[in-house]
């Protein structure tokens, strides 16, 4: 069939990738891969855990759902009324999985055979949800024990320490599965309610990669729309609390059972909210300057793990969401103090000179290569593209911003972003015996 296909090509890559939007669907996404007999498919909602506070169009009041509701439907979606839709994703051929992040939840397979029956299985469950009151107490409580498996868990403390630590209001301080407390509070119609508001085909994307044809995909998705038509979409406002300035807590410390200190620096950052090109600038420019000073092909990293303050699994990373984004330098230590002051005085020292040139441009070119390599692991590519639609940013936007980082780039933004008076220390320390 034909259609209004923009297509996306570069000259670093061997692929040409489909786009269009489809009325009152899902934006789509395809990228052909001829030769290979394996084919991701995923289907994105714009609806995850931040989403806690909204005002349905035409109403005065915002609705406020419990923590962890995007997670527990997730869950929810997967009982069928004529059975578990895993098990039909098994019966097909295809290894099926879903994951719920901060800003969306999304729902994949991967599969050689079966693929078309497989691609259709997965437009339609998520259309007809089977919502029972047993349904929701049998998953509340399996969610419920996932959460207090999470909570011996060492490192998931510790991010929770540096959340809460960092801010006051945003719901990024509470974890993506929500709470014991907050689970409890779900009920069948607050998940009806949230799946008639945001599980619109037109609040989705749809990202095929591997070895199906564009026009393919879009025969189904059509199907599919004409199959479940609902109309115009007519989006809820997402409405997010006031953050306040500053941080939560400068220093937050917990002790459980475990064998080492764990310890974290994380900045807040201002550079909130952002979205598109200037979201994916600041998210580049943070994680090259990251990795170029405290990676582990930094003079900083080798000098720490020499002298036995830091081991192989210190690491620095950046978590660069629309609305939230924080630096986190974490990893055990037998000397955690001593590890704090060393991150603070790197910081200081770090936003006073810079960022060494030529460290800065091989993390870029790294990055570059890292690009590149996306589009021949179709799981990868295939969760990528979700993502930064929702974010407003082209797929190939990567490359135009990498072509313009430079060392002075990469400094000012963490001269601006490693501010001591938005860092908050985590100490995670082990029980006393």
């Amino acid at each position: 069939m034909s259609t209004a296909w923009t297509v996306l090509e570069d000259a670093h890559l061997r692929d040409r990738l489909f786009c269009t939007q489809l009325p009152d669907g899902p934006a789509v996404y395809v990228l052909p891969k001829p030769g290979f007999t394996k084919t991701h498919a995923a289907l994105a909602v714009r609806f995850g855990s931040l989403d806690t506070r909204y005002r349905p169009r035409g109403a005065r009041d915002v609705r406020r759902v419990p923590d962890g509701l995007a997670h527990f439907l997730e869950h929810q979606m997967f009982a069928q009324e004529d059975g578990d839709a895993f098990e039909r994703f098994a019966a097909l051929g295809a290894s099926a999985n879903a994951h719920t992040t901060y800003s969306a939840t999304t729902y994949l397979f991967t599969a050689t055979d079966g693929t078309v029956a497989a691609l259709e299985h997965l437009l339609d469950f998520v259309q007809q949800p089977h919502f029972t009151d047993a349904g929701t107490d049998k998953e509340r409580g399996i969610i419920q024990q996932e959460i207090r498996m999470y909570d011996d868990d060492p490192g998931w403390r510790l991010q929770r320490l540096v959340t809460s630590g960092l801010y006051r209001e945003h719901p990024c301080r509470v974890d993506i599965a929500g709470t014991v407390e907050t689970v409890a509070e779900i009920t069948t119609a607050i998940l009806r309610e949230c799946h008639e508001l945001f599980y619109h085909p037109a609040n989705m994307v749809l990202a095929v990669v591997g070895a199906m044809e564009p026009d393919e995909v879009l025969e189904h998705a059509s199907a599919w729309l004409g199959r479940h038509a609902r109309g115009t979409w007519r989006e809820p406002e997402r409405v997010s609390p006031t953050e306040p300035d500053g941080v939560a807590q400068i220093r937050a410390e917990d002790r459980m059972a475990m064998a080492r200190p764990l310890v974290a620096l994380a900045f807040k950052d201002r550079q909130v909210p952002a979205w598109g090109r200037a979201q994916l600038e600041r998210d580049l420019l943070t994680d090259i300057g990251l990795a170029a000073t405290f990676g582990p092909t930094s003079d900083r990293f080798r000098g720490w793990y020499e002298s036995g303050l830091i081991d192989r699994g210190f690491r620095a990373g950046y978590l660069g969401e629309a609305t939230f984004a924080l630096s986190e330098l974490a990893g055990e230590t037998d000397r955690p103090d001593e590890l704090v002051e060393a991150l603070r005085a790197a910081a200081l020292e770090i936003r006073r000179d810079g960022v060494d040139a030529a460290a800065c441009e091989r993390q870029r070119r790294a990055r570059m290569g890292e690009f590149v390599r996306f589009f021949d692991i179709p799981e990868a590519l295939g969760n990528l593209l979700p993502q930064l639609h929702f974010n407003k940013i082209g797929p190939l936007e990567f490359q135009d911003v990498l072509e313009g980082v430079s060392a002075e780039a990469v400094s000012r933004r963490l001269a601006e972003h490693l501010d001591p008076d938005l860092a908050t220390s985590a100490i995670l320390r082990p029980t006393r015996g």
